[in-house]
């Protein structure tokens, strides 16, 4: 998988914890869908839609499809850096593209990933990407002091 993300992808920082490892003293590979799904949420929440805001609106974000690269290992005490950024959206769903890298070195890449995410509303049926959250991956005009994610032009991918 090669990544293309933006450098204006909302990033999320976390330390590797002693839990998270399996018996070769590495991240489990498994744990790793655990700091996607944190970084997802905290880039719609720096993007103005914390949960508790996507719940009110009766929306659901539901991963249908996840495809991961394990680059290299990450250990205790590993402090890893998550960049989210969007593709352009479908009607219904919309491609998350999500790079862990070493926060200390982030040339030192240690997961890629693609997420395939649907919008689903009130009543658990697929639902229209909204606007709002369009927006926030691909701010209309100048991109403030925050980190916001820019979708990507379709001859990138």
């Amino acid at each position: 998988m090669n990544s293309s993300l933006p450098p204006t992808s909302f990033k999320v920082d976390v330390d590797v914890r002693s839990y998270e490892l399996d018996s070769f003293g590495h991240v489990n590979h498994a744990v790793f869908l655990s700091y996607l799904e944190f970084a997802r949420f905290n880039a719609l929440e720096q993007g103005g839609f914390p949960y508790q805001e996507l719940r009110a609106r009766g929306w659901g974000v539901f991963v249908v499809r996840a495809e991961i690269d394990y680059v290299s290992q990450a250990r205790l005490g590993d402090r890893l850096r998550i960049r989210t950024s969007a593709e352009e959206p479908g009607r219904t769903s919309v491609v998350l593209v999500q790079e862990i890298v070493q926060a200390h070195a982030p040339e030192t890449v240690v997961a890629q990933a693609r997420i395939t995410a649907v919008w689903v509303g009130e009543k658990g049926r697929p639902m229209r990407v909204p606007q709002e959250v369009v927006d926030i991956f691909n701010p209309p005009g100048d991109v403030d002091d925050r980190a916001r994610a820019s979708f990507t032009e379709p001859g990138n991918r």
